[in-house]
């Protein structure tokens, strides 16, 4: 009548046992060490890199296989965009212990590694997977997370991939030529930015992955390649378009080889510790900005097109334009790109449209349910998170709030007016 859990106490190392009446612990690390390890698979790097179209590949892949996946997500941000997206899919129950989100923080600091076991614990006691994927914030440090799953006796870390994002590698580095010349007047100069960041990324990968590939030329390639390679040559370097990375090469990665990385650890310790990464990692900083209000689609590109700074890393989240103002639009930034993506329609422009295809029951749904919304227009809304320097996040920010509509231009759009639109017509669609 006893039923097995795996190994779930991260301090003894105790095996547990469930009966009906309880729990019983059995601390008999011989027989813990026989029980099967999961299999970790870190996504990691700079923001904007790709990881999350990635972590969606391979759950769709794991999806077909019917592969049990664990997947924690983190976000730097306290609007977690990444993790509702990925919430939102089909692969995950409401609730479901497999999959969990650490935000407004990232898993390098002590507060980070503090949530990320917790959230192992919760999810081996409930479900156990075969395969657990995490997803770090794309400022967060490889270097705590390694040295977290070096001591874990329930978990195999198999894969450490670092994604690099070759349009920002070709754009702000020369094709990777400049990375190691700016990260040597740092060590000069005794300072840490982002460039650090970046570099000690690729030092503790086991795979390293460029994506993007195809927005820069083809003959850039083997170029930001060599250059890449020149900070890491242990490691192969592929290019992988839109994700896809086959998850049958991620199942048989062997196990992350610790000794190669233990000197670099024992080397950076010293100045990591010092630093500290528990707030505004490498100047890093994220604001949030939510309001109820539509964007002026002009103003809002004007703004872009002028005032969207190089050290503006990433920004993301939910949005709405008043000529389109059936549809939830996903904001999508990295770098000096922007994507829109078309996420769903808002419930009040389905009860809007007279040809909703809704019975009078379904319409009642959606009233009770938009009644409980707190802004004015159902439950339309604009969250975005913007991540960068944070010598200019807060003038971006600002310019961003600039583009809502005035109450004067609010009621021109209740009324039915419209406004001039310059962004594209054409969108990518995300399935959810």
């Amino acid at each position: 009548h006893l039923q097995t859990i795996r190994l779930c106490n991260w301090e003894t190392g105790g095996c547990y046992f469930r009966k009906n009446d309880g729990v019983i612990v059995i601390k008999d690390h011989t027989f813990a060490e026989s029980m099967p390890k999961i299999p970790v698979l870190i996504l990691n790097g700079f923001l904007g890199s790709g990881k999350t179209t990635l972590l969606t590949s391979l759950l769709v892949q794991s999806h077909k296989k019917q592969l049990s996946i664990g997947v924690v997500v983190n976000d730097m941000s306290e609007l977690d965009v990444d993790g509702l997206l990925v919430a939102q899919t089909e692969f995950f129950e409401k609730n479901d212990s497999n999959f969990q989100s650490i935000y407004s923080c990232v898993l390098s600091s002590k507060k980070g590694l503090k949530k990320l076991s917790d959230s192992l614990n919760q999810m081996v006691l409930t479900n156990a997977p075969e395969l657990l994927i995490i997803e770090t914030s794309g400022s967060c440090h490889p270097m705590p997370l390694i040295e977290f799953f070096s001591k874990q006796s329930q978990f195999k870390l198999t894969g450490v991939l670092t994604l690099v994002d070759s349009a920002m590698i070709d754009q702000d580095y020369d094709c990777g030529k400049q990375l190691v010349p700016i990260m040597q007047r740092n060590v000069q100069a005794q300072q840490r930015d982002t460039t650090n960041l970046l570099v000690e990324q690729i030092l503790f990968c086991s795979h390293l992955v460029l994506t993007k590939v195809d927005r820069i030329q083809k003959t850039k390639i083997p170029e930001i390649a060599q250059s890449i390679h020149e900070i890491n040559p242990f490691v192969s370097i592929i290019s992988v378009p839109w994700g896809n990375l086959p998850i049958d090469d991620v199942l048989t990665m062997p196990e992350y080889d610790f000794h190669r990385v233990s000197q670099l650890i024992k080397e950076l310790k010293p100045t990591f510790e010092v630093d500290g990464h528990d707030d505004e990692p490498y100047n890093l900083v994220a604001n949030v900005i939510k309001d109820d209000r539509p964007f002026h689609p002009q103003r809002l590109w004007d703004t872009c097109q002028q005032h969207l700074g190089q050290h503006i890393y990433r920004s993301k989240g939910f949005f709405y334009l008043p000529n389109r103002d059936k549809l939830s639009l996903l904001w999508n930034q990295a770098a000096s790109g922007i994507n829109l993506q078309v996420i769903g329609s808002w419930r009040a422009g389905i009860l809007e449209d007279e040809d909703n295809g809704l019975d009078e029951m379904e319409i009642k749904g959606l009233e009770k349910m938009l009644a409980k919304e707190p802004g004015r227009f159902g439950d339309r809304r604009c969250h975005l998170t913007v991540i960068g320097d944070k010598t200019q996040v807060d003038w971006f920010t600002e310019s961003l709030q600039r583009c809502f509509l005035t109450e004067h231009e609010i009621e021109h759009w209740k009324s039915g007016g419209t406004f001039p639109d310059p962004w594209p017509n054409n969108y990518v669609t995300r399935e959810c």
